[in-house]
């Protein structure tokens, strides 16, 4: 695995953890700032991670809960 993708898996890694321990309702600052470490990427993400990552913003903005 190439360094920037195996940095993109433990990004992403960390990141849902956090939204599945809904983090980011009470650190939306960290949560958007850790996701804009793997954004930076975008050009070589998947699609599920952009889908992903798209995803974790707009739980953030409406403030919702990641839990099901």
């Amino acid at each position: 695995m190439s360094d920037v993708k195996k940095k993109i898996t433990e990004r992403m890694d960390i990141l849902q953890r956090w939204m599945e321990d809904d983090y980011h309702l009470n650190q939306p600052e960290v949560v958007e700032k850790h996701i804009k470490t793997i954004t930076k990427f975008w050009p070589v993400m998947s699609e599920e991670d952009r889908d992903y990552t798209d995803g974790c913003k707009f739980a953030i903005e409406e403030k919702m809960s990641w839990k099901k």
